[in-house]
């Protein structure tokens, strides 16, 4: 199993609630690792899961800036680790959370240790769908005027005062 260091940005209750139902990976705050590790720069810090006695796959972080730093690219390819940057979330921890449970399945599947690699995650906000042009599509595809779906498929008015759970 992948065993990823987590930066000091990640909500360690949440992580550790959730430890039980993750089967991808492991994942441990680097508080839990070395005390020294969240006052660390970036590269060093790096560098101290390359030379840490566990074996790390990488490190997941919330610090976007990694990804455009010389020494903190250079270090990632020497030291062969995978870093797996949070980088819509700002410095939001459950959003990062959120985006790290979401993406983990698809990291683990596809990662290899010794192979150095950068994950960078987003997820883009977007604002809401018109539910009619939906219909529109089903409509299209199921060869029917989107008018005539919907009047076969809308309530009628007495059974929209209906209240099913009541």
């Amino acid at each position: 199993m992948p065993r990823f260091a987590l930066d000091q940005n990640f909500p360690t209750p949440i992580v550790t609630v959730l430890r039980d139902y993750l089967v991808e990976a492991d994942l441990v705050s680097i508080r839990d690792i070395h005390p020294k590790m969240p006052t660390l720069p970036d590269w060093e810090l790096l560098l101290a899961l390359y030379h840490d006695a566990q074996d790390w796959d990488g490190l997941v972080t919330t610090d976007a800036s990694m990804v455009k730093l010389p020494r903190e690219l250079s270090v990632l390819l020497q030291t062969k680790l995978t870093l797996v940057v949070a980088e819509a979330a700002g410095h939001d921890p459950l959003k990062a959370t959120g985006l790290l449970l979401t993406h983990l399945p698809g990291i683990c599947k596809r990662s290899r240790r010794g192979v150095p690699q950068l994950w960078v995650l987003g997820a883009r906000t977007r604002g809401h769908d018109d539910p009619w042009a939906h219909l529109e599509r089903l409509a299209k595809r199921r060869k029917i005027g989107t008018k005539l779906l919907y009047e076969r498929s809308r309530l009628t008015d007495e059974e929209l005062r209906r209240n099913p759970a009541a």
